[in-house]
């Protein structure tokens, strides 16, 4: 990873976001700011740039979220996506052939534990609709064979799905747009900026005081203000998943929202989050859960593999935080930070 990404910093990014689409302008400091708050893909999202075009910049911004979200959603009957699991096959735009590229790379590299796939299984449990239902063996054995990426075929533009498969870019489609918000504070000029999409944190150059940024890392066993880490970053997205985030429970139990493709029931190893640090958005959304459900000891074997590509913090279910070595230097706790070498 580029030693540019992570250095020390003194400004908190914390995810949790006060007021819809209010903009406000600093004119007190030499450079003018700008931020917004939005509503988009099923989450709150704030928007924060500096420069003399910044509230061009993060106009812009916020438009092309609105599209993405548009594009890529399930729910929108007139989405791509949408359109493309209601016929099977279909056209792809630049961002969805891009998309499907990258998610099929990443297939490959999990092991199939990242699967564009995902979404009947998904519709099983009733997380996109709410409705939450725990499914029987004989639901999970006749909807598991849905599940798999292998089975789709691409000719030219056209992409074509398996007999009754559907997919869901919900596990890549924010790094994916955070990744955009950081090209177009380029290309507007921004000379610092960060966006907030949930649990996907990006962050553009330094502060305009010459600090870098700090982003909060959630304690998995509190509430949503309690950290467990700060990690300091600079250029790069950090993405953190953990099962605290959407769940439901029934009859004492607590299904959460991480599904493994493999078995179809939610991921019960021995992680209580994952949180990945990496100058590709794309790649830090979709490894977050796919580290996450491998479990601490193939996620180390993972990043051996691939080191360059990523940094990551684990945080297991006793509490006890890992970091690789890369970050680990960047990272502040209260707690003992155990550090993992390659």
């Amino acid at each position: 990873m580029n030693g540019k990404m992570l250095r020390r910093v003194s400004g908190v990014v914390l995810i949790g976001l006060i007021c819809f689409g209010i903009w406000s302008y600093n004119r007190n400091l030499q450079e003018r700011s700008c931020t917004r708050e939005l509503f988009a893909m099923d989450t709150v999202m704030s928007f924060t740039a500096y420069g003399k075009n910044c509230e061009e910049a993060v106009d812009a911004a916020v438009q092309e979220v609105q599209r993405l979200d548009a594009l890529l959603s399930t729910e929108n009957a007139s989405g791509e996506i949408s359109g493309l699991n209601r016929s099977g096959s279909g056209m792809m735009s630049e961002d969805t052939a891009e998309l499907f590229r990258r998610g099929m790379d990443i297939y490959e590299k999990t092991g199939g534990l990242f699967d564009l796939t995902i979404y009947p299984l998904m519709e099983l449990w009733g997380f996109p609709s709410k409705e939450y239902h725990v499914p029987t063996k004989e639901e999970l054995e006749g909807i598991l064979p849905l599940v798999d990426a292998s089975k789709i075929s691409f000719t030219g533009d056209e992409v074509y799905l398996g007999e009754g498969q559907q997919v869901d870019f919900g596990g890549i489609a924010k790094g994916y747009t955070s990744g955009r918000v950081m090209e177009i504070y380029q290309e507007y000029g921004i000379t610092s900026g960060m966006v907030s999409l949930g649990g996907n944190v990006q962050v553009f150059h330094k502060k305009p005081d010459g600090s870098l940024w700090r982003v909060g890392i959630r304690d998995p066993e509190g509430g949503a203000g309690d950290l467990a880490a700060v990690l300091e970053a600079e250029d790069c997205a950090v993405v953190t998943s953990g099962g605290y985030e959407r769940y439901f429970e029934e009859d004492g139990n607590i299904y959460i929202h991480i599904l493994d493709p493999k078995t179809g029931y939610p991921a019960a190893g021995d992680l209580a989050s994952v949180t990945v640090a990496s100058e590709d958005g794309t790649l830090a959304d979709a490894l977050s859960t796919s580290l996450y459900i491998m479990g601490m000891e193939n996620a180390v074997s993972y990043w051996k593999t691939y080191r360059d590509d990523f940094e990551m913090i684990l945080i297991t279910r006793e509490g006890v935080i890992y970091a690789t070595e890369g970050v680990s230097g960047q990272l502040q706790s209260r707690r003992d930070i155990q550090v993992i070498t390659g």
